[in-house]
């Protein structure tokens, strides 16, 4: 068959147009280094406009005794012990910066009246370190960063969909993709690539992220380029998600919500927290709260829905209205539901991948030479408990350091070996695809696979159910050779599923196989079958294919990081 394949070539490509991916566009663009950056959705539309709460940076405005090494002490204390404190460290140390960074670029932080950025605590945090603009941080930064951009002049297409990395010798050359509207294919011809297309929380049924993101992309993109993934069984699950309407299953509800005074009942009425957390009650962490809303809704005393309730409407409306605004309206929006007047319907959803791909961590190299892989696509700092406000900030050090590190390597090397069997084999998969009519619907295959992480890799999890879920998966697997793909007039985005189901095939299992690993309950990880911590299994799993896990060693905690970590008191925080 005839395809046009439009070649491209740049310096560097960077594959998602995130925060992470336009911040490492940005310093690369400074640079005066070539750059081009991919996206599958519009830029303005990105997951990181979703993020609410704020950016951590121990800059002391408000706090003068807070310091970086305080920062690193309380991520590591946090993470269960699974964070890898060289990539806390260099996140925490270069943190001032990143704000920095975006002051220079005209974010609108909330300010004291004396002008410094204002503080406030989240839940965890030994000092308020947490700078926001409202409740809406991560899309003030995406505004920031994609003006950032166009002063730059970065061009960004954000109509393509990458389906391979193209490698020759463990060394990366480019990428293979083709454009969701018109199905034209791209040969991109790259010294260096930047991985920064997400994690895989939408394998989940409920989940914080959209229909068509964060769907193992980058986990998949990596493992066939040669990567490896590492604690994908990592997941936070946030107890604040939407039960209904389906189409927005796992919405969040922002944790203001609890922080403000919020209470949480079970269907019979009570305030079940005091079973669980007496002390801190809904201010609780949120691998607690998630866990004791799961026990709840197993034991029978979850709402008809299967959720529990979460209630604000004793506080006073200027409050609900004031402090509120976000959660107010959109439940508004999505029910016709009045939060000053009624309870709103909860269950744990599915928010963030702590793992990824496994990444060097002071570079966040991936083994595989000329690929870096950034944000949620990564892995190593967070461990098995994510702090509220650590995302953002990771985005913005680590896409500075990457980008540096790519532009190096890109004005370093003395040639760029090619392969046309690594273009070919892209292009048959895309074709492939194309030609089959399958009886399978790749919609179908998608609720499978995400009942299948629901029930069987939840919030709580256990041998049989673990065994059962990857008997499942490859049921899924095998009929995924039958689908039928069929792009219509409104562009190609049946193929673009295609691929994201391709995708999350691939997440699951990694994640199914790590969970089985690690047979113990460490931070977001509970094993029903495990219930304590071992400390043999104080490592990262690495995963390079189905069943093969290997037990990385984390390095020690340096001594003047050690003595800072402790247990925080949330009281009268919010809680990440």
């Amino acid at each position: 068959m005839s395809i046009t394949e439009q070649q491209i070539a740049t310096s560097v490509l960077v594959i998602g147009t995130g925060g992470a991916g336009l911040r490492a566009a940005i310093e690369l663009a400074e640079q005066g280094v070539e750059v081009l950056a991919l996206g599958k959705r519009s830029r303005s539309d990105a997951h990181t406009s979703l993020a609410a709460g704020g950016i951590n940076a121990a800059l002391a405005t408000m706090d003068p005794d807070d310091t970086w090494q305080q920062h690193a002490a309380d991520t590591l204390q946090e993470s269960y012990l699974l964070a890898n404190p060289v990539t806390v460290q260099v996140v925490a140390q270069g943190a001032a910066r990143g704000i920095e960074d975006l002051e220079r670029w005209g974010m609108p932080f909330a300010r004291e009246a004396d002008g410094r950025i204002s503080q406030r605590f989240f839940g965890a945090h030994t000092y308020r370190r947490t700078a926001f603009a409202g409740d809406y941080t991560g899309l003030e930064i995406q505004r920031t960063l994609i003006n950032r951009a166009v002063q730059l002049g970065v061009p960004i297409l954000d109509t393509v969909y990458v389906t391979r990395i193209l490698v020759k010798d463990n060394t990366v050359f480019g990428a293979y993709g083709f454009d969701l509207t018109t199905g034209r294919r791209y040969v991109i011809h790259a010294d260096a690539v930047i991985l920064a297309a997400g994690g895989h929380t939408r394998i989940w049924r409920r989940t914080s992220s959209r229909r068509d993101e964060n769907t193992g992309d980058a986990f998949r993109l990596a493992v066939l380029a040669g990567g490896r993934l590492r604690d994908p069984e990592l997941v936070q699950f946030h107890p604040s998600g939407l039960i209904e309407p389906e189409n927005a299953a796992g919405t969040l509800v922002s944790e203001a919500a609890r922080g403000e005074g919020g209470r949480l009942r079970n269907a019979l009425g009570e305030r079940f927290m005091a079973r669980y957390d007496a002390e801190r009650m809904e201010l609780s962490t949120r691998d607690r709260v998630a866990l004791a809303e799961y026990t709840e809704i197993k034991e029978g005393r979850g709402t008809q829905n299967g959720g529990v309730w979460l209630d604000v409407s004793h506080l006073p409306r200027e409050t609900i209205m004031r402090r509120l605004p976000r959660v107010y309206q959109t439940l508004l929006e999505l029910q016709m539901l009045d939060i000053t007047k009624q309870p709103i319907e909860i269950a744990p959803t599915a928010h963030y991948s702590m793992g990824g791909v496994w990444v060097r961590p002071e570079d966040h190299g991936t083994g595989v030479d000329g690929l870096w892989a950034i944000g949620e696509a990564a892995s190593g700092l967070h461990g098995a408990n994510r702090l509220g406000g650590n995302s953002l900030i990771e985005l913005l050090v680590f896409g500075r350091i990457v980008a540096e590190e790519a532009a190096k390597y890109s004005i370093r090397r003395q040639a760029q070996l090619r392969s046309a069997d690594a273009v070919a084999e892209a292009r048959a998969e895309v074709d492939q695809l194309l030609t089959n009519d399958g009886p399978e619907n790749v919609r179908a295959l998608q609720r499978a696979l995400r009942d299948t992480m629901t029930a069987r890799a939840g919030v709580v999890r256990d041998e049989a159910g673990l065994q059962a879920g990857l008997a499942e998966l490859s049921d899924v697997e095998e009929r995924i050779k039958q689908i039928g793909v069929h792009p219509d007039i409104a562009g190609f985005q049946d193929l673009a599923h295609a691929f994201d189901l391709k995708a999350s095939a691939l997440a699951a299992r990694a994640t199914l196989d790590a969970a089985l690993v690690r047979r113990e309950t460490r931070g977001c990880h509970n094993r029903s079958d495990h219930l304590d911590l071992d400390e043999s299994l104080q490592v990262n799993l690495v995963w390079s294919g189905p069943g093969a896990i290997e037990k990385e060693p984390i390095p020690p905690i340096p001594a003047e990081l050690r003595q800072l970590m402790r247990h925080v008191s949330s009281d009268g925080k919010l809680v990440e």
